[in-house]
């Protein structure tokens, strides 16, 4: 996160001091959250967990993926010393768990979490939803998932989406990130050779067009070898925690570079909080650094938070 951080030029942005993500609220739709350090102290800003899963009241991710998306949209590097600080450190954070502990999950439990984001979009001042998912483009936009987050969009919420880890062939873009509407984030050093489900590959971010020949995707961010929050092997709901239980991890994908730009938003959010996802949209467009990849490959380009802001 120090290399990645200064990479998407939110460094100034800290320094002026103003802008933390205070008073937004990001749902990340993924594994769960693990009550890390980061997110608990000064204060508490895990504000919930809704679990499709294991049904269970109390925050846990038994799969650590979640809690490394949280951490970077959010985690205030307080168990570093700053050093693994994510975009928005003051952010509110709202897990909704819909995969289980091997990172799977069934349409119908991520179709309730995201009518869960809906119906509490207010209550919780819900502006930003992460999804570091994907799955294969069977039905295009017909899919029920890309539905979804349409509606999410058209109702106020800004939708942040990973593009897939399928590339490099062309129409690769993983559902919902093929839908027209919400941000599809891929991954701009997908060059380096990573580790992503146990397969050591590189050149991986998706790439469009879509079946319907719209180019994705629509921004690209840093996504390989991302160092940012664990979850504690094991850990049971509500066990009792100490400082040291509060680790971190590398992990890689687009998984990672959806929740630097789901981050960047809540910084944008709190500096003009009446912003629509479109016109959101619009300013992420005009903000990005040309990388020199195809449009399919990168779209605008890499996301460069201190132009957002400008």
């Amino acid at each position: 996160m120090d290399v990645a951080r200064k990479r998407v030029n939110v460094e100034k942005v800290f320094n002026e001091g103003k802008l933390t993500g205070r008073g937004i609220t990001v749902a990340v739709v993924d594994t769960g959250v693990y009550p890390h350090t980061d997110f608990l102290i000064p204060y508490n800003r895990l504000l919930k967990q809704v679990d499709y899963v294991g049904d269970l009241d109390a925050p846990y991710d038994d799969n650590g993926h979640g809690t490394h998306v949280a951490g970077i949209i959010g985690g205030n590097g307080i168990s570093s010393d700053g050093k693994y600080m994510g975009i928005a450190p003051d952010v509110n954070l709202l897990s909704v768990k819909v995969l289980n502990k091997k990172g799977g999950g069934k349409t119908s439990d991520v179709l309730a979490g995201l009518q869960w984001v809906m119906d509490n979009r207010n209550k919780y001042n819900i502006r930003i939803v992460n999804i570091s998912l994907g799955g294969d483009d069977h039905k295009g936009e017909e899919s029920s998932i890309v539905k979804a987050v349409d509606h999410l969009w058209d109702n106020g919420i800004i939708v942040v989406t990973a593009a897939g880890n399928k590339g490099p062939r062309s129409r690769t873009i993983t559902t919902p990130g093929i839908s027209r509407k919400i941000i599809t984030v891929g991954c701009s050093n997908d060059h380096e050779t990573v580790n992503i489900n146990g397969d050591f590959i590189s050149n991986y971010s998706s790439r469009g067009p879509t079946r319907a020949c719209i180019i994705k995707p629509d921004v690209v961010a840093p996504g390989a070898n991302i160092i940012s929050c664990a979850s504690k092997e094991n850990y049971k709901p509500m066990e009792r925690l100490s400082r040291e239980d509060s680790k971190y991890e590398a992990k890689s994908g687009t998984s990672m570079a959806a929740p630097m730009v789901s981050g960047a938003i809540a910084l944008l959010l709190q500096s003009n909080p009446y912003l629509s996802p479109n016109e959101v949209k619009l300013k992420l467009s005009r903000c990005c650094d040309d990388l020199g990849f195809k449009k399919n490959h990168q779209g605008w380009g890499l996301i460069n938070i201190e132009k957002l802001m400008g």
